[in-house]
């Protein structure tokens, strides 16, 4: 499960990773449903873990495979984006920085393919001036 937090000025706020595998990059905030855990349950959950606030989701952007690292285990990842109900955050559990970034300037080291393929999609969806 992946969020997208969006903010007023319309930039997404992305997690630099603190683990392996991709040490250092920058992907979707999120993680891994606990065992019959409902996926929005655990989005909000992990959003919660990962900067110290809740939220709000609002709308469903992709849902892809990828792989967890280089030959690593199959993920089917679903990306939301949500609203942070507070300015409060900051970087929790297994994330080292929270930053904003305008999405026509996000960073080449985004970790995970399907994390990139949602901001495109992200990106597209806005363009098309399709509502959040």
């Amino acid at each position: 499960m992946g969020a997208f937090p969006i903010d007023g000025q319309g930039r997404v706020l992305l997690a630099r990773r603190g683990i392996e595998p991709f040490y250092g990059d920058w992907n979707s905030i999120g993680g891994f449903l606990g065992y019959q855990e409902e996926p929005i349950d655990g989005l909000k959950r992990e959003v919660r873990e990962e900067t110290g606030v809740d939220c709000e989701i609002l709308e469903h952007i992709t849902m892809l495979a990828d792989q967890y690292g280089d030959g690593g285990g199959a993920l089917m990842c679903s990306h939301f984006t949500v609203r942070l109900l507070s300015d409060n955050f900051k970087p929790q559990d297994d994330v080292s920085e929270l930053k904003w970034f305008s999405l026509d300037s996000l960073p080449d080291n985004i970790a995970f393919a399907s994390d990139r393929r949602a901001l495109t999609a992200l990106i597209e969806k806005l363009k098309n001036r399709q509502p959040l």
